[in-house]
């Protein structure tokens, strides 16, 4: 039996953990689940799996649930309650699925109590990917990629010496807007935006979905996680998403991963790991596939990808800036003050502006992730 903590338990990655977890009751058990302020959901998954602890970030949201609440389960709030339930002794492995920089901190602390991390969380390693993998290999604790696409990656590489490896391909499905010339993307609307082909998902990445910006995140997550450089990391469009992402070896070989895009997949392999366990999911049927298409992603258009990639080379503090500019961006968008391109301005005029530390220690990310919020926060009033 695996005791598990899930933190971001109401988002879609926490209530799809949660859904292989009520599929496979021999093996995990729920101990604690965290959310930020959705107290009505998070109040059904208590009756469902009745955690020793469930955390509500926002207080006044945790207040509400402790007023109408009456059971076992212990109700905590704030960012204090969250890092409390990331540490607890017999929890095995954390889930972290929360959304961006607020999922650094409760992961730190999870990996120095010694936790295994699965890993859904990507801005934990596009901000301190170094200081991350340092930490868990100092601890001996295991990061498993949960994200379909380093899932895919970290499963071809089963068995292989990673002397061999050439190159990782990182497929994105282009989103809804592929094919799209920037005169086309100047009056896209939030609702075009979260209309994805393929995968259904939280506002927040799939915004990044449509930008590109997600595909980036991923390219710098993959750096830390499979210890390359930028020009071994392609990134292409597969707008079928069946392929979840290839490796190429030296000798030529490629080995991709392939399966229907359910995000359950990989979260059940995250969690059973090295095991694979029978599921339910839909299942491949190859004599229905009319066509496996691969593009070039157009970094002209789709500037993010494109940022990204310059972020990562530079490094130090600048992913940080990517990623914190990109935050405030998207959530103005999705607000209304600002357009789809105007997502871009504002991630390149924050890096254009930030000076960079190359070694940066953890508390020069949290100054560096601050200036650049207050950065891009002023840049929205000129930017439209």
């Amino acid at each position: 039996m695996k005791n598990i903590a899930v933190l971001g338990s109401t988002g879609s990655i926490g209530t799809q953990t949660l859904d292989v977890v009520e599929k496979n009751p021999e093996r995990f058990k729920i101990i604690a689940i965290v959310a930020n302020s959705n107290d009505r959901l998070i109040e059904e998954q208590i009756k469902k799996f009745k955690p020793e602890y469930a955390v509500l970030i926002e207080k006044t949201a945790a207040s509400k649930l402790k007023q109408r609440y009456i059971g076992n389960t212990k109700i905590l709030s704030g960012k204090e309650g969250m890092l409390q339930v990331a540490v607890l002794e017999h929890v095995d492995t954390v889930v972290t699925s929360m959304v961006g920089f607020a999922g650094l901190e409760p992961t730190i602390a999870a990996i120095d109590a010694g936790k295994n991390i699965a890993l859904a969380n990507k801005e934990t390693l596009v901000v301190a990917g170094e200081l991350i993998m340092n930490l868990a290999k100092e601890k001996g604790v295991s990061i498993l990629p949960v994200d379909s696409e380093h899932s895919a990656i970290f499963q071809c590489l089963q068995g292989e010496d990673k002397r061999s490896l050439n190159k990782i391909i990182i497929t994105a499905s282009g989103g809804p807007f592929r094919g799209k010339t920037r005169t086309d993307l100047e009056k896209v609307t939030v609702a075009e935006c979260l209309k994805h082909p393929n995968w259904a998902m939280g506002q927040k990445i799939t915004i990044d979905s449509a930008t590109l910006a997600n595909k980036g995140l991923e390219v710098i997550e993959a750096k830390w996680l499979y210890g390359v450089e930028y020009n071994q990391i392609e990134a292409v469009v597969h707008p079928q998403s069946i392929i979840h992402s290839m490796v190429e070896f030296v000798d030529g070989a490629v080995i991709a991963q392939l399966g229907m895009p359910d995000m359950r997949v990989p979260i059940q392999y995250a969690l059973t790991y090295p095991e694979r366990v029978a599921a339910n999911f839909p299942k491949m049927d190859f004599t229905t596939l009319k066509d496996l298409s691969f593009e070039k992603p157009d970094m002209d258009t789709f500037v993010a990808l494109k940022l990204a990639y310059q972020a990562g080379e530079i490094g130090g503090t600048m992913p940080c800036v990517f990623n914190g500019a990109n935050e405030v961006a998207v959530n103005a968008f999705l607000k209304g003050e600002l357009s789809f391109l105007g997502i871009y301005d504002v991630i390149q005029k924050s890096m254009d502006a930030h000076t960079v530390t190359l070694h940066p220690t953890l508390l020069d990310l949290y100054d560096t992730d601050a200036w650049v919020r207050e950065y891009a926060m002023s840049l929205l009033e000129n930017i439209k």
